[in-house]
């Protein structure tokens, strides 16, 4: 074994602020994000704390000042600074008033939502919303006589469930049976002081409801949560295709159940040569929201065929008034 050996290196300051450069780099990338997130311009900051031991490095320092045009507060020791505001915010919760008006507002690092047709997700609570909080969204059902809702609830900044993660899952029952589309789901995401989440989900016209309680900072280290905002940020523009895509999918395939059944209760209305036109297009759509991977593509062959049925959705209405009015004399109207 070898003794342990220590080398002394002498460097200067410019040598040692080129060593450091991307760590300084990565210190104001955060920064532009916090204000990116809360949605404020540099000049809108009255000061700049300095926080952790870091911070004493003059070229910190130096990159602050310059971002915010004005030099940071470093009048108090930087490592100190996070116990004493502890200090300040546990006499404030031990009902001494010395505080004055400070407030210390929690929110959630990370979005929630909750899954919907495609794997896509829908964001309920957006992240760095302050606690507590209660949010609401309206969904609707997918297909004729649903009488049941999956709910799957998820946590992140990406739009595929895949790439989030699962908080929990339930289900809402008893919806009653009606045309896809005609019901209306409320589903309610409330945050308390806790950081405890609760999930309901209730029809608005029958009034069922289910409900589930969920912690979602259970087992999450600060260092994957920093990883999930980091990945959303790198990945944007691919998620955004791909949710493009899967959005343009679902569209493509709720038209063919549509038509597939108007073409079962009405399809008698339609000549032999309107009805090769609307099967082919059919065929046609199907292929693409199969195949295709653009979803441009995808959009195109959904209102190829929702023009070409434009006549026999006419026609159909035409009919049932007919039905409706048959045996009907003018006084009875």
């Amino acid at each position: 074994s070898h003794a342990a050996q220590s080398h002394e290196v002498r460097v200067n300051r410019l040598q040692f602020n080129e060593a450091t450069s991307a760590l300084t780099a990565r210190c104001m990338s955060a920064v532009k994000k916090a204000l990116r997130d809360a949605k404020i311009k540099a000049d809108d900051i009255q000061g700049v704390v300095m926080v952790g031991g870091s911070t004493r490095m003059p070229q910190v320092q130096e990159a602050v000042a310059a971002f915010f045009g004005k030099p940071p507060l470093n009048n108090l020791n930087p490592d100190e600074v996070v116990a004493l505001g502890a200090a300040i915010q546990a006499n404030q919760l031990a009902g001494n008033d010395s505080a004055g008006d400070l407030l210390l507002l929690d929110v959630i690092p990370l979005s929630l939502g909750i899954e919907t047709m495609g794997g896509l997700v829908e964001r309920i609570i957006p992240r760095n919303q302050t606690i507590p909080t209660a949010m609401a969204q309206d969904f609707t059902t997918y297909q004729d006589g649903q009488t049941a809702l999956a709910l799957h609830v998820l946590q992140g900044e990406r739009d595929l469930v895949a790439d989030c993660r699962s908080l929990a899952r339930f289900e809402l029952r008893g919806i009653p049976p009606m045309a896809a589309g005609a019901a209306r789901i409320r589903v309610t995401f409330t945050v308390d002081a806790d950081g405890l989440l609760s999930v309901a989900a209730k029809e608005q016209i029958s009034g069922v409801e289910a409900k589930i309680d969920v912690k979602p900072s259970y087992g999450l280290s600060d260092t994957q949560i920093a990883q999930m905002l980091q990945d959303s940020f790198s990945t944007a523009e691919v998620d955004m295709k791909a949710r493009a895509l899967v959005e343009a999918r679902v569209d493509g395939d709720r038209m063919l159940l549509a038509t597939q059944s108007a073409l079962n209760a009405d399809g008698q209305l339609l000549s032999a040569e309107d009805r090769a036109q609307i099967d082919s297009l059919m065929l046609a759509l199907r292929h693409t929201v199969d195949t295709s991977q653009e979803a441009q593509a995808v959009e195109d062959a959904t209102q190829a065929l929702a023009h070409a049925t434009e006549t026999f959705a006419a026609e159909r209405m035409n009919h049932s008034i007919q039905k409706a009015l048959s045996g009907q004399n003018i006084q009875n109207l």
